[in-house]
């Protein structure tokens, strides 16, 4: 079927919603359907619309200013899917593209579906704007009514939301490619370069540096275990708005900036344990990354960790916010990081069962089933009139 596919961020972008759009359409696309990617034009880059991308117009996104929003009129959205005749319209993040896709899309009698993964009414609290977060939440709210169905990656999510007023909502979880995320890929001569010596552990952290992100908590639990382990290292993957603050605090840390692909995956095997000190993510995808490489994981009991750790078999959680509990945990997980534990193990075999392909099938049958939905529907009025 054809589908038009709308995201406000893609590659070259680099972040986990965009290597997760990138993931599905090229799943989409193997399986046979026309994906046209709607999504903004980035700097620098050309315009393009063809059968397979349409980048519109838009500008840099407040307090993330590396991302970008799109914009486009609801009248050349109607028009565009008179000419496409998309069977459905899908809306991978929150911002104003989608709002006037789904609009569109409604009006013309398209089948409609959106993914929930970001919980950006939360992040105003981290910046001083607590005021802005249940203007932020109607926004959501709002946006998310105009589709059919509304993706979210946990059961615990879905409850929150419909608590919220948010409605049609189906759970469809996060895989993990274990094939490139495998212990397999440790490398000592990069442990060396970090300082490592072969028995040193290596303690890591992969994610945006912001502060809902809560990367902090991480970098001090550091500072204080490794006055009793003075050989503990900490390699910090990422890029973001906080680094220069948090170099300048932590300078026996490794900040080593954004990693991609297998260059990331290497940085993954070559540590020993994770810290994952979100509490802002929906999901995650780092953790099951975390897994997938063997790494000794320390979490809150949270989003993706909620779902696939369970503390002491294949990795240490705390509660939510308990930064004591948290540092205990990373404790915990550092006691059984040793290459050959059972924690190590157990964690590589518990994301073995969180395999991309079967994540991407669900969720291209539940668009179809939306489509086909959407279709019958269409079928049954024009009876009627």
């Amino acid at each position: 079927m054809q589908i038009a596919y709308v995201t406000e961020t893609y590659p070259p972008e680099i972040n986990g919603v965009a290597l997760t759009a990138a993931r599905a359409v090229a799943h989409l696309r193997a399986a046979g359907h026309r994906v046209l990617v709607v999504r903004p034009r980035q700097a620098g880059e050309a315009l393009c619309d063809d059968e397979n991308e349409w980048r519109s117009h838009g500008g840099p996104i407040p307090m993330y200013p590396e991302l970008r929003y799109g914009l486009a009129r609801r009248g050349a959205l109607r028009r565009r899917w008179r000419e496409l005749k998309p069977a459905l319209v899908h809306a991978a993040t929150p911002g104003p593209l989608a709002l006037a896709a789904l609009s569109a899309a409604r009006a013309e009698g398209i089948a409609t579906s959106a993914d929930f993964r970001t919980n950006f009414h939360a992040y105003s609290r981290h910046y001083r704007l607590g005021w802005l977060e249940p203007v932020v939440l109607a926004w959501l709210r709002r946006l998310h009514a105009l589709a059919d169905c509304s993706f979210v990656p946990t059961a615990a999510l879905a409850r929150d939301l419909q608590a919220a007023g948010f409605v049609r909502l189906a759970v469809s979880g996060r895989g993990v490619d274990a094939t490139r995320f495998d212990p397999a890929r440790r490398d000592e001569a990069l442990r060396a370069s970090w300082g490592a010596a072969p028995a040193d552990p290596v303690l890591l952290h992969v994610g945006r540096l912001a502060a809902e992100k809560n990367v902090a908590l991480a970098l001090r639990c550091w500072e204080r275990l490794r006055q009793e382990r003075p050989a503990l290292r900490l390699v910090v993957v990422g890029d973001g708005p906080q680094r220069a603050q948090l170099e300048q605090r932590h300078p026996q840390a490794r900040f080593v900036g954004l990693r991609t692909g297998d260059e990331l995956a290497h940085h993954y095997a070559s540590a020993d344990a994770f810290a994952f000190p979100s509490l802002t993510d929906t999901f995650g995808n780092v953790t099951l990354e975390a897994l997938a490489s063997g790494l000794a994981y320390a979490g809150f009991d949270a989003a993706a960790a909620a779902v696939h750790v369970i503390d002491g078999d294949n990795g240490r959680l705390a509660p939510p916010g308990d930064e004591a509990g948290f540092e205990q945990a990373l404790q915990a997980a550092l006691d059984e990081a040793a290459p050959d534990s059972r924690l190590r193990r157990r964690a590589r075999e518990s994301a073995l069962a969180a395999d991309w392909s079967a994540v991407l099938q669900r969720f291209e049958q539940r668009l179809c089933a939306v489509a086909e939905r959407r279709a019958f529907d269409r079928v049954g009025d024009a009876a009627l009139a």
